[in-house]
């Protein structure tokens, strides 16, 4: 099963567009957003985000959609479902994500987008269960994927295997949700 889009009250998750680059990279490159994350992405590096995730699409029928805001039409950033890349005891696994612009924080849409993809992942592709991962101190996602539902897995916990050892980034903490839940 496809979704080439979802909806959600407020959202519209679709496919990547051109015009999607440019404030795509802004967001990337913004010390805010990307504070949990390795490193900010230079534009070329973003570019490349994007055609992996557009990649992911052709190669599994789903992934991180490109988020606008409905009323306004302006690209917040993205939201979805992924297929982690990395060996980790808890694999293999479906990952619902969300990176959003700073301006568009604290309006409710990881959330509200979140529960759209978890939605499809479970009754449309059948999923199982679904997880969610990021570092320990990355309050405002761990707080979102609460409000998903999602349950943290403390023996699960992980270092990165895709964050050197060292870097501040490496340990995670893996949040699940089953489809019973």
């Amino acid at each position: 099963m496809t979704a080439s889009r979802l909806q959600t009250d407020r959202l519209l998750l679709r496919p990547w567009r051109e015009s999607d680059l440019a404030p795509f990279a802004a967001l990337n490159a913004d010390p805010e957003v990307m504070e949990f994350m390795p490193a900010r992405l230079s534009r070329a590096e973003s570019d490349a985000r994007t055609e992996r995730i557009i990649v992911h699409f052709e190669r599994y029928g789903f992934g991180l959609w490109a988020a606008e805001v409905r009323e306004t039409g302006e690209f917040t950033g993205f939201v979805g479902l992924s297929v982690p890349e990395f060996k980790a005891p808890f694999m293999p696994a479906v990952e619902v994500g969300w990176r959003l612009a700073r301006h568009h924080w604290g309006h409710g849409y990881a959330t509200e987008g979140g529960r759209a993809a978890l939605e499809f992942g479970f009754s449309q592709l059948g999923l199982a269960e679904i997880i969610a991962m990021t570092v320990p101190a990355n309050a405002r996602s761990r707080a979102v994927m609460g409000r998903l539902g999602m349950t943290r897995d403390p023996e699960a916990d992980f270092d990165h295997p895709l964050i050197p050892e060292g870097d501040s980034m490496r340990r995670h903490v893996l949040y699940r949700l089953g489809r019973a839940a």
